[in-house]
């Protein structure tokens, strides 16, 4: 079953009205957890809902940050943050976004294991003057701690070339208490880690870069005010969007295609993150796509919600004439307007509470990640005991004998573990078009490890629809 747009419409109308019946949006901001579960001690929940009014936190905070990045831009030319999934993302969609600013050190976000990746962060003999910024909310991330060691052994144990963001009493937050860390921040407790973009891992380094952070709590608080707007939920953004995306996943459309202008492309790699680990659990979920090239009306199936990021005021384009042939074709498309860059906090906010409306709509607990958790479980295990054999890597038969069995609704996820690159990142859509178009089926393409703290919960947890191909190398 799915349904076309206007069907959506009035299924969102509907939608919006039973919130309504039922106080949803008074009282999601009384942070009450009873509107995903009848316990409200489930965990990682009742305790995950200070994303709501962190901004408030955030505002007290913004001299202090602003003066720590005008001390660090005095002494560093370089800053480089360690960190993955909720800790990294949101760094990088800002610096991507906005870009090197003048009297602010170079930025640059290390989320990949691989050999080649770590080392480049050296290559240009820079590391003398960068500073590191270890980022991890739990102060344990497996993959953080291990960039974290490599280069204090590269710095000689240099404590004050490292910064933390952690929550308060974890093991990093202890580490940089005994080493001498030149600074340690602390981050509030009850704010998740795909839910901090606007929280002190999003906003400690957006003032390293030199972003206007006082500009970012705005817009952010901006969208809160908006998204407290609970008499016309027509009118407020998060709930229309969250009903929007619940109702279509409900209907069959489970598949959200998001295709930003360039300037603010890197946003859908957060919002990746954000709605896959989110809703896929109990297999449901809503399946992301990002960077995939906008193909012709056939090449979609009746599954697919479009999201189009653009500038506000911006001439139409070939993009935009293919959207319009989408949605003459029933195709549910989702149309961003925003001013400039600094609007980008309001996004993070209202797809925050939207995906939180979602989590309703489809009885799941949004906040949790139960199928990330437990391979940490095992991968913890299996570094500790060792894992025996060889990998066999497949052959050109073994592929086409997996691609063979994408039957209709099902998806393919191209895993790679290799260092990203602008080449590689190209190549790779030009696959994913090509299978796309081939098996007329959804493809995506996600890079690891970082995928694993993302969309891994939703190839676990959510629908058993997936085919999977691990790209890598022997280095």
């Amino acid at each position: 079953m799915s349904i076309d747009a206007a069907d959506l419409h009035r299924a969102v109308t509907e939608r919006l009205e039973r919130l309504a019946d039922v106080d949803a949006i008074d009282r999601i901001w009384r942070k009450d957890p009873t509107l995903w579960t009848d316990d409200p001690s489930t965990p990682e929940l009742a305790d995950r809902l200070g994303w709501l009014t962190v901004g408030q936190q955030m505002a007290r905070q913004v001299e202090d940050l602003a003066a720590f990045a005008e001390d660090v831009s005095g002494r560093f030319d370089r800053v480089v943050l360690l960190g993955m999934g909720g800790s990294s993302l949101a760094p990088d969609v800002l610096w991507r976004t906005f870009g090197p600013r003048a009297g602010s050190p170079v930025f640059a976000v290390l989320d990949s294991t691989h050999p080649a990746a770590v080392q480049s962060i050296e290559a240009d003999g820079a590391i003398d003057s960068t500073l590191f910024i270890v980022s991890s909310k739990s102060g344990t991330t497996v993959e953080t701690m291990s960039f974290y060691r490599y280069f204090w052994d590269r710095t000689g144990g240099d404590g004050a070339r490292f910064v933390a963001i952690t929550d308060s009493g974890t093991p990093l937050d202890e580490l940089g208490g005994t080493r001498g860390f030149g600074r340690v921040f602390h981050n509030p407790a009850d704010v998740g880690g795909r839910y901090s973009a606007l929280s002190m891992f999003g906003l400690v380094p957006a003032a390293l870069m030199g972003i206007d952070v006082g500009r970012l709590v705005e817009a952010g608080e901006a969208m809160a005010r908006s998204c407290s707007e609970a008499s016309k939920l027509q009118e407020n953004p998060g709930a229309w969007l969250g009903a929007l995306l619940g109702e279509a996943a409900l209907a069959g459309r489970d598949r959200l295609s998001f295709v930003p202008s360039p300037r603010f492309g890197a946003f859908a790699l957060w919002a990746e993150q954000l709605v896959a680990e989110s809703t896929g659990k109990g297999g449901k979920g809503i399946l992301p796509i990002v960077n995939e090239p906008v193909g012709d009306v056939g090449a979609y199936a009746d599954d697919r919600v479009f999201v189009e990021i653009a500038q506000t005021g911006t001439r139409e384009s070939g993009i935009q004439l293919q959207f319009r042939g989408l949605e003459e074709a029933g195709h549910p498309l989702v149309r961003i307007g925003l001013r400039d860059r600094y609007e980008l906090a309001g996004e993070f906010f209202r797809w925050e509470f939207a995906t939180a409306i979602a989590g309703m709509i489809l009885h799941i607990n949004p906040f949790d990640q139960p199928n990330v958790a437990l391979s940490k479980r095992i991968t913890s295990r299996l570094l500790s005991e060792g894992v025996s054999g060889d990998v066999a890597f497949a052959g050109r038969t073994d592929v086409e004998r997996l691609l063979h069995g994408v039957a209709p609704g099902h998806y393919v996820a191209i895993m790679v573990y290799l260092p990203p690159s602008p080449a590689l990142d190209r190549r790779l859509s030009n696959i994913q078009t090509s299978l796309r178009d081939r098996l007329e089926a959804t493809v995506t393409v996600g890079y690891g490890p970082r995928l694993l703290h993302s969309t891994g919960q939703l190839h676990k947890g959510g629908p058993p629809r997936g085919h999977f191909i691990q790209v890598l190398d022997a280095p």
